[in-house]
C-alpha cells in the first residue's frame, strides 16, 4: 500500500500525485499492509465504456478517465524458472506487445513482487535493494523519470520459443500493481529497457526492419507507432509486413496455437483502497472476533458512530488509543471481540452526498421514489483535480447503489453536464534560511519584492495554486475590508474564462473595484439627473441596453462570465457617454443592476433602489431582451492595413462594397498607410471586415 509519513495512513493510487500524498505533499512510501477495499476493479470495463456517452463532459475529463482505467489488450503467460525457491517455478508475465517477444533479453520483476518477497529474506543485497525501492516514489512518473536501477537475482527463466536462458532482475521501475509485477525486457524496442540493458551489459536484439529499409529499427529503442508497417525478422509475429496492431494479434494467436499463453484484456484501474488509519471518516462496520474472525456488524446497530472523547496526543489513529470504543460484542457469537479501527476513506462521503440529498431526512440512505424523481444531477461544477478521484468514484458508487437497490437505473451516471473551473492563484514569495531550506511568506508581508519588516530581497516563484504550506494565499477577510466581497466575485469572474486559471493580483482587484466605484457615481448622476434626450440618443441607450441583456444572458448561460462581464463593462462605457435623457438612463442602469446581480449581488441592490426599482432587484424577473432592439442598421467594420487591425468604420447595413471602399480611402489611417499610393488589394467581406494590401 501506498503510506503516507506525515498523515499516518494509506492513500489510494489514485491520491498519490507525483510520488506525494495529495494532502500533505509528503514523499509516499510502500508498506505491505491488510486493508480494506471497494471492488472497483469489477466495473472497469463499464465504467470505461460509458464515458463514450457522457457527451456533456468535457473531452479533457473523459480523457483522464480513459487514461486511468486503461484497458489493454496483451498476452498472459508464464516462463518457465530455474533456481527459484521452491513454489516459484514459473513466472507470470504480461505484455501488451507479445509482438516483440522474439527481442527478449532478460526478465525483470517489481520489488514487491512474491518471488523478490521470498529472494531478499535470505540475500541482505537484494532485501538491501527492495527496501531502498520502496522508500522511493510510488507515481509511475517518478519511476519513469528515476534512474533504471536493478539487481540480479541469480535466477533464471526459459524463453517459450528459443529455448534460451533469460536472466531474472529485480528493477526499480515495475509496479507490481500493474499487469502480473513482471515483464520482459526488450532493449531495441523500448527506451526503458535499453538504458537498463546498457547500464548492465545485457543483449539487445533487433527484430523490426522498417519499410523500404534493409536495416532493423530500433537500435535506438524505437518501438514504431502500432499503425505503422514493418516487417518483422523473426517469425512469431508473421515475416510479412504489417502495422504493430495487426502484429499483436497475430502474435498472441500464435502463441495460442503454439500453447504458450492466452490473449487477455486487463486493466489499469485497481481496486479502491478505503482504509484510513485516522480517526475522521465513517467508522468500518466490521467486528473481529477471536472464534468467528471478521463478522460484518449488524444491520440493526448501524450507523457505527465515533466516540467524541478522544485524545490526538499521541501520533497514529486516536481509536487505537481510546479505552473502550473498540471492545464489543461479536455480532455472530456474542463473544468478546473487538472493532475494526481503520476508518473509510472521506471520499466515500463525497461520493454519494447528492443522492442523499433527494431525501435527507429519509431512515434509509436514500428514498427510491425521490431518488427516481430528483436524479440526475444536471449540472456538476467542480475543479479538475477531482477527475479521476472524486468524479471516478462517484460514478462507481452510483452504480453500486444501483445494485444494491438505492437509487434507480437512471442514475448510474449521476452527473449530466460537468464544467472544471480552473483555480485562483497567486506567486510564491521565499527566503532561504541559514542551511539554504525555504522559508515561505505570505504576500502582505511583501513589497516591491522585499520584506516589508526587514527588507531582505525574496525570491518569486510565477503563479501556482494557492497553498497554505506555500503561503501564497490571500485571506479573504482582508478582500472584504479593503475592496468588499463584490469586487473580489467581480475580479475573479472577469479576468479569464472560468475553466481557466485566474491569478489573483492586488493591481487587478484595484482595477475592479475602481469599475465598480465608476458604476455606483453613475448611479448617483443618473438619480439626480433631470435633463431630456433626443429621440435619437434615446434609442441608442435603450438599443445597447437590450444588446447587454442578451449577450449578458447568453455569456451566463453558457458558463462564459468574463465575456458577460466584459459587456457590462461596455454598457458602462455607454452610459458615461450617453446624451440621453434622465428617465431612460435611470430605466439602463436599473436592467444594468439586474445583469450584475449574480456577480455584485450586493451593489445591484444599492443600484436598485437608488434609480426606483420595486422590492428587491434579486427576486425581480430576468430581464429579457427585445428582438426588434437587437437588429442594427449599422455594422462596424473593422479594418486591417497589411494583415494588422488599424481602424474601423461604421457603415449602413446595406451600403454597397464600392461604397465602403470609398469610406476606406478616406480613413486616416488608411491615407497615412498609402502615402498617396494605390492600395495593391482591397478586399470587402460585406459585415464583417475590411483588408488592405499596401
Amino acid at each position: 500500500m501506498n503510506w503516507d509519513p506525515v498523515d499516518m495512513t494509506v492513500l489510494a493510487n489514485e491520491q498519490v500525485i507525483d510520488g506525494k500524498g495529495w494532502r500533505s505533499g509528503a514523499e509516499v512510501e510502500r508498506r505491505e499492509l491488510t486493508q480494506w477495499f471497494f471492488r472497483i476493479s469489477d466495473y472497469a470495463g463499464e465504467l470505461l465504456d460509458a464515458l463514450e456517452g457522457l457527451e456533456k463532459w468535457p473531452e479533457k475529463v473523459r480523457l483522464m478517465q480513459r487514461n486511468w482505467i486503461g484497458r489493454s489488450r496483451g498476452l498472459q503467460f508464464a516462463f518457465e524458472t530455474s533456481g527459484a525457491p521452491g513454489g516459484h517455478e514459473a513466472l507470470e508475465v504480461y505484455s501488451t506487445r507479445p509482438d516483440t517477444l522474439m527481442g527478449a533479453t532478460f526478465a525483470a520483476i517489481s520489488p514487491d513482487h512474491p518471488l523478490a518477497k521470498v529472494l531478499e529474506a535470505s540475500n541482505p543485497a537484494i532485501a538491501a535493494f527492495c527496501a531502498e525501492c520502496r522508500r522511493l516514489g510510488t507515481s509511475e512518473e517518478a519511476l519513469e523519470t528515476a534512474e533504471k536501477r536493478g539487481i540480479d537475482t541469480g535466477v533464471t527463466v526459459r524463453h517459450p520459443v528459443t529455448g534460451e536462458d533469460l536472466p531474472v532482475w529485480i528493477a526499480n521501475f515495475i509496479l507490481m500493481d500493474y499487469g502480473t509485477g513482471a515483464i520482459f525486457g526488450v532493449p531495441a524496442h523500448d527506451q526503458r529497457d535499453l538504458d537498463f540493458a546498457r547500464k548492465y551489459g545485457l543483449g539487445v536484439i533487433d527484430i523490426f526492419f522498417a519499410e523500404g529499409s534493409d536495416a532493423p529499427v530500433g537500435t535506438e529503442a524505437l518501438v514504431p507507432p502500432k499503425t505503422e508497417r514493418v516487417r518483422y525478422v523473426l517469425p512469431l509475429a508473421g515475416g510479412e509486413w504489417q502495422t504493430g496492431e495487426e502484429a499483436v494479434e497475430t502474435a498472441i494467436a500464435e502463441c495460442e496455437r503454439r500453447g504458450i499463453g492466452q490473449g487477455v484484456t486487463k486493466y489499469r484501474l485497481r481496486d479502491w483502497g478505503i482504509s484510513r488509519q485516522r480517526y475522521w471518516g465513517c467508522p468500518i462496520p466490521v467486528v473481529h472476533c477471536p472464534a468467528c474472525g471478521v463478522v460484518p456488524e449488524r444491520k440493526e446497530n448501524l450507523p457505527v458512530t465515533l466516540p467524541r472523547d478522544v485524545s490526538f496526543e499521541k501520533p497514529g489513529n486516536p481509536l487505537d488509543h481510546h479505552p473502550t470504543w473498540a471492545k464489543t460484542a461479536c455480532p455472530q457469537c456474542g463473544a468478546e471481540a473487538r472493532r475494526e479501527t481503520d476508518t473509510m476513506d472521506t471520499f466515500v462521503d463525497s461520493s454519494w452526498y447528492f443522492a442523499r440529498f433527494t431525501a435527507p431526512h429519509a431512515e434509509t440512505p436514500t428514498n427510491l421514489a425521490d431518488a427516481d424523481y430528483w436524479m440526475n444531477v444536471d449540472q456538476y461544477i467542480g475543479g479538475i483535480e477531482h477527475a479521476i478521484l472524486h468524479l471516478l468514484y462517484s460514478r462507481f458508487f452510483a452504480r453500486a447503489m444501483h445494485r444494491t437497490g438505492h437509487l434507480p437505473a437512471k442514475a448510474i451516471e449521476p452527473f449530466e453536464a460537468l464544467f472544471t473551473q480552473g483555480m485562483v492563484t497567486h506567486e510564491i514569495y521565499l527566503t532561504r534560511d541559514a542551511v539554504g531550506r525555504p522559508v515561505y511568506h505570505l504576500p502582505e508581508e511583501v513589497e516591491d519584492g522585499r520584506l516589508k519588516a526587514t527588507g531582505e530581497a525574496v525570491e518569486v516563484i510565477p503563479s501556482a495554486k494557492m497553498s497554505k504550506s506555500k503561503k501564497n494565499v490571500v485571506d479573504p477577510s482582508d478582500i472584504i475590508a479593503r475592496y468588499g466581497a463584490d469586487t473580489a466575485r467581480w475580479f475573479m469572474l472577469s479576468d479569464s474564462p472560468p475553466e481557466r486559471d485566474v491569478e489573483w493580483t492586488a493591481a487587478g482587484a484595484e482595477a475592479a473595484w475602481k469599475h465598480l466605484a465608476r458604476v455606483w457615481r453613475l448611479t448617483e448622476e443618473a438619480a439626480a439627473d433631470t435633463a431630456t434626450g433626443t429621440p435619437d440618443e434615446d434609442e441608442a441607450l435603450r438599443r445597447a441596453t437590450h444588446r447587454a441583456i442578451d449577450e449578458v444572458t447568453r455569456g451566463i448561460e453558457g458558463f462564459s462570465f468574463n465575456k458577460a462581464v466584459a459587456k457590462l463593462y461596455e454598457l458602462t462605457n455607454t452610459l458615461a457617454r450617453s446624451a440621453a435623457g434622465a428617465q431612460e438612463k435611470r430605466a439602463a442602469i436599473r436592467v444594468m443592476a439586474q445583469l450584475m446581480a449574480p456577480m455584485c449581488p450586493h451593489l445591484a441592490e444599492e443600484v436598485w433602489a437608488a434609480t426606483e426599482g420595486q422590492g428587491l432587484v434579486a427576486t425581480a424577473p430576468w430581464p429579457v431582451a427585445d428582438p426588434a432592439l437587437l437588429a442594427e442598421d449599422e455594422v462596424t467594420l473593422p479594418v486591417q492595413i497589411n494583415g494588422k487591425r488599424r481602424s474601423e468604420i461604421r457603415v449602413p447595413k446595406a451600403m454597397s462594397k464600392e461604397e465602403v471602399e470609398k469610406r476606406v480611402l478616406a480613413d486616416e489611417a488608411v491615407q497615412r498607410a498609402l502615402a498617396g499610393a494605390t492600395p495593391k488589394k482591397l478586399i470587402v467581406v460585406p459585415g464583417r471586415i475590411v483588408n488592405v494590401v499596401v
